[in-house]
């Protein structure tokens, strides 16, 4: 078992942790899948009461951002006429700029305004048994892509540049994680382990002065050495094929993606930015996807199919975090 630790442990970590403290566990369902939280609390925390405040910022999260969702913010901006406005809340806002900002840094490869090409795929609401025929996806490519938006980040708002659709299923999740770990932190509650479909965030330590250990998923078929990190102040998020079956996109050319990367781990301050990058580490291939995270100083795991055999990569910022 290989170990990862941050170089530098954050010391705000260990702030009101209580050895007496015991692990509370709560889930529910969000996004089409489960929430968990492990969170330390004191024996009289009503645990009721903070289960229900969880499910209800996670629900307004989907309000806002949900593609699935008709009547959801996301969905009004993408059936707005164009040269409209969108004022957007503050989580869908803070969404967007990191989505913007990961799009310039991959020259694409991750793209919130992919939604045309989803739908054309069969890939959200509207389910289809076949891919689209080529004049279809050259429509859904032509109504595409991030440069079309005009995003004020100031004002907070998002102009409808005509006929894009917006899909915030790559960065949402991860944000939602971020969420509810900012969530348990405004409540007094800093000691937590949240997940939300495999994308995980880690704050501060477990009562008995352990970090949240967390095993990088690797896809059953594949042989690879296993790796623990010590999700200390950290977030981990993973994209990859092997659960959702062939469902990755090339923003920037709409075919699918089959270039061999079978799963992408990524490690970061932010649930949110780790899951966009997984994704753009992804699309990007095995190659290229390394050059980009080492030029970013990303912690990222690639694991591709030669063959029959596995092919792990490990990015110099991750190198640095394994144990001796």
């Amino acid at each position: 078992m290989r170990i990862a630790i941050p170089a530098i442990l954050d010391a705000d970590a260990l702030a009101g942790l209580d050895p007496a403290a015991r692990i509370a566990d709560l889930a529910g369902e969000t996004m089409g899948t489960g929430w968990q939280v492990r969170v330390a609390v004191a024996p009289d925390r009503d645990l009721a009461a903070l289960r229900a405040a969880i499910q209800q910022r996670l629900d307004d999260i989907v309000a806002q951002m949900s593609h699935w969702a008709p009547d959801s913010l996301l969905c009004a901006f993408n059936r707005s006429p164009a040269g409209q406005w969108t004022a957007l809340p503050p989580d869908f806002a803070t969404v967007m700029a990191a989505a913007l900002a990961v799009a310039a840094h991959t020259d694409g490869a991750f793209d919130p305004a992919i939604g045309r090409l989803t739908d054309a795929y069969g890939l959200g609401p509207n389910a289809r048994s076949q891919d689209p025929a080529p004049a279809e996806l050259a429509a859904a490519l032509a109504h595409s892509g991030w440069r079309r938006l005009a995003f004020d980040a100031q004002g907070e708002r998002l102009r409808q540049p005509g006929g894009a659709w917006l899909d915030l299923s790559g960065i949402a999740k991860g944000h939602a994680v971020d969420a509810i770990a900012d969530l348990l932190r405004d409540q007094g509650l800093r000691h937590a382990l949240i997940e939300i479909g495999g994308e995980l965030v880690g704050r501060g330590m477990r009562p008995d002065g352990d970090p949240w250990w967390v095993d990088l998923e690797t896809p059953p078929d594949m042989r690879a050495q296993p790796l623990r990190v010590a999700l200390h102040q950290l977030a981990v998020a993973t994209s990859g094929n092997y659960v959702r079956g062939d469902h990755s996109l090339d923003p920037r050319t709409g075919g699918r993606v089959r270039n061999g990367v079978v799963s992408v781990s990524v490690l970061h301050a932010r649930a949110m930015e780790a899951d966009a990058w997984a994704t753009a580490l992804t699309v990007l291939g095995r190659e290229e996807g390394a050059a980009m995270a080492t030029r970013a100083g990303l912690a990222a795991r690639i694991l591709s199919r030669d063959g029959a055999m596995t092919r792990e990569w490990l990015s110099p910022a991750l190198a640095a975090m394994l144990a001796d």
